[in-house]
């Protein structure tokens, strides 16, 4: 029987993991299908994290994240997670595509979430080269510079009020002439002097050279016309997928989750189940930060710990 087991091996899996071996659970697994370190190893710049004052990839800042958490005691199986279900006595059941099974007095999951693509020409050619989807982690490399944001909901616009904190210009693009953000929202976004709304409107293509993105395409959905925007970032803020796959059931998920499929969790990272926690970008209200995630894992960890000393004192 496990004390923990961890799903998920990005900076919240991990970070969950040097917590609660190093706090004193013995028996403690975090099951990642691949290299442990998740999906800031694929961000080519890092320059936000603190302590680290130089500029470094996401793999440069992971490298040595699983070597600590091994010091202490953390297994890693590299198999993935299908299932987490409630056995009889309070315990979970862990099932893997290997189809191996572990039981566990508690459960962390940080599978994370992963934005959704606009499905427009240039997108995938220019990812990383000025197409983004996170403002907070690439806005500052446009600073005084015009850049695009496409969306309609509260994230696509809270976004743009924060690039436009940044930028010389922020083009809001939409393909509806209305806004799914809250009205407050949407009023601040009006009366933001560096936001020009640009609605109605099918996004054609991203534009750009060898340097990276010089601009966005766009055609009216109203009479066909075609505009040029030029802009040397585009941000694009359609929704995310929450990857929560392990936690449903047959009657739907073993906690509870939002209309979005984000869990609800506490200020302590705990579930409507208890001994489940989840970490992370599956959270609700999730800042979508390497060092959010780190504290979410941290916070998950003490609390899985202080559940489990729990747990085996009334077992005996």
């Amino acid at each position: 029987m496990l004390d923990l087991a961890i799903v998920g091996g990005g900076p919240a899996g991990l970070t969950a993991g040097l917590y609660a071996t190093r706090g004193g659970l013995k028996n403690v697994v975090m099951f990642e299908i691949g290299m442990p370190g998740g999906q800031i190893t694929q961000s080519s710049e890092i320059e936000n994290y603190p302590g680290v004052s130089e500029v470094v990839s996401g793999m440069d800042l992971m490298q040595k994240w699983p070597e600590q958490c091994s010091r202490f005691g953390l297994k890693t199986e590299m198999d993935e997670v299908v299932a987490v279900t409630s056995n009889s006595d309070g315990t979970f059941r862990i099932k893997t595509t290997s189809n191996k099974e572990h039981d566990a007095i508690s459960v962390i999951v940080c599978t994370g979430s992963v934005p959704k693509r606009g499905g427009f020409k240039g997108e995938d050619e220019f990812f990383g080269k000025g197409v983004s989807t996170c403002a907070t982690c690439d806005g500052f490399f446009y600073k005084n510079k015009a850049v695009a944001a496409i969306g309609g909901g509260d994230a696509a616009l809270e976004e743009a009020l924060y690039l436009a904190n940044i930028c010389s210009k922020v083009y809001l693009i939409h393909r509806r002439d209305k806004f799914r953000a809250s009205p407050e929202t949407v009023e601040r976004v009006k009366h933001n002097e560096k936001i020009e709304l640009v609605l109605n409107v099918d996004v054609e293509e991203v534009c750009g050279d060898k340097s990276g993105v010089t601009g966005v395409k766009v055609k009216s959905r109203s009479d066909s016309s075609v505009r040029d925007i030029s802009a040397l970032g585009v941000f694009v803020f359609v929704g995310r997928n929450v990857k929560n796959d392990v936690l449903r059931s047959a009657n739907g998920y073993i906690c509870e989750v939002n209309d979005g499929g984000e869990v609800i969790v506490d200020l302590k990272m705990r579930t409507s189940k208890k001994g489940l926690f989840a970490a992370g970008d599956i959270r609700i209200d999730a800042p979508k930060q390497v060092v959010c995630a780190a504290g979410d894992g941290a916070t998950a960890a003490l609390s899985a710990i202080e559940y489990v000393d729990e747990f085996k004192a009334l077992k005996k």
